[in-house]
């Protein structure tokens, strides 16, 4: 079965990959740069300060960061441990696939998947009571991890995981903020 799931992994990456259209590759590649994202982690630091103002907005910095940093950490762990092959060095796909970017580190699960939905996600739970705009910086995740098939270097399952790894450390890292918050008698009614 695990067998069946790798190949369908393979063939549903190999198909994705191949939409790839040469006109867009600078697109993609500038959208797989976690530098071009910069302006929207400003705006995030921003909105946190703005909307929690300096003692509650610090709190709040630094579970995100934290948040990020564990994530992160996590990520990286896992794909020494799994140490699987990125589709881009994988010599058998090496001649049917697309290749923009040559990483040589590990593929499961995906870096960029893990760590931007956890940024993602803490933030639309830290503010989902002060903007319902905030649920649209899920195009930021979407996009980036888009980009890391079309450039070659995830697997769909690398992606899937990814997120879902990094959803989860978000609400973790979000209740325990919530309850900082509560143990140093901040008032917290708007994070209900």
């Amino acid at each position: 079965m695990f067998d069946i799931l790798k190949e369908w992994d393979r063939e549903l990456f190999v198909f994705l990959n191949s939409l790839g259209i040469e006109k867009f590759d600078n697109f993609w590649i500038t959208a797989t740069q976690i530098e071009t994202w910069t302006p929207l982690f400003l705006l995030f630091f921003f909105l946190i300060f703005y909307y929690f103002k300096w003692k509650r907005g610090g709190a709040i910095l630094f579970f995100l960061l934290l948040t990020f940093g564990i994530t992160i950490f996590f990520t990286g762990f896992v794909k020494d441990y799994v140490a699987r092959l990125r589709p881009n060095n994988v010599e058998a796909l090496s001649e049917i696939i697309r290749i923009l970017q040559k990483p040589i580190n590990y593929s499961f699960f995906s870096g960029h998947a893990s760590s931007s939905f956890s940024v993602t996600t803490f933030m639309a739970l830290i503010l989902r009571q002060k903007t319902k705009w905030i649920f649209l910086a899920y195009l930021w995740p979407l996009i980036f991890v888009t980009s890391r098939i079309y450039v070659g270097v995830h697997y769909p399952s690398d992606i899937l995981v990814g997120a879902l790894v990094g959803t989860i450390f978000a609400i973790i890292f979000y209740k325990l903020c919530k309850k900082a918050l509560e143990h140093d008698k901040l008032k917290v009614r708007d994070l209900e």
